[in-house]
């Protein structure tokens, strides 16, 4: 049904855009909302593209890209402002994967994860 790699939503510091996959329009507007925040507020502190991306298991997995050359990309930051999203966000991004999961791959949900 989906290709291998699905993405939700990503931010860039080069075009100052943020992007939100139509697919996921039935988000609530909360959790879309806040999805922003994250994602822009990421690279208005570290700089580069931050995109969260579904592998084909339904996993939702942060990934950072920035221009070769970009003397403004802070990298350690970048490493630690994952983990700080990571652990801050981490009810948020797993009920994505569940929402994803469920209502893209067709997984039942038992409630036990």
């Amino acid at each position: 049904m989906y290709q291998e790699r699905v993405v939700l939503c990503g931010s860039s510091a080069y075009e100052r855009k943020y992007y939100l996959n139509e697919d996921f329009n039935g988000l609530p507007e909360q959790v879309k909302q806040e999805l922003q925040i994250m994602c822009v507020l990421y690279t208005e502190e570290v700089g580069g593209i931050l995109t969260l991306v579904y592998d084909d298991d339904g996993n939702l997995e942060l990934e950072v890209t920035s221009d070769e050359g970009d003397l403004l990309f802070d990298e350690i930051g970048s490493v630690l402002k994952i983990k700080e999203i990571q652990q801050n966000k981490r009810e948020l991004l797993e009920a994505l994967e569940i929402y994803y999961k469920v209502f893209f791959l067709g997984e039942e949900f038992d409630g036990e994860e």
